[in-house]
């Protein structure tokens, strides 16, 4: 038996408000956001929306209140 679950959240995020601090990468639980490009090909962060699962971790993490948490649909 195969266990689905409907995404209801997902985040977003507003390139005006983020920094690229990093803070946001270390803590989401999918890997939603590649280190790999804080500091290197971008300052800003990059949300992978096909990873996100809409936990919402990562929004009061944020410093800069650069990330959001939306309803999907």
């Amino acid at each position: 038996m195969t266990k689905t679950t409907t995404i209801s959240y997902i985040v977003e995020l507003d390139l005006r408000d983020c920094i690229g601090c990093g803070v946001c990468v270390e803590k989401c639980p999918e890997n939603a956001i590649p280190q790999s490009l804080i500091g290197y090909i971008s300052s800003l962060a990059t949300i992978d929306i096909i990873k996100c699962n809409g936990c919402g971790v990562c929004v009061p993490l944020c410093p800069y209140n650069a990330i959001k948490l939306i309803k999907k649909g």
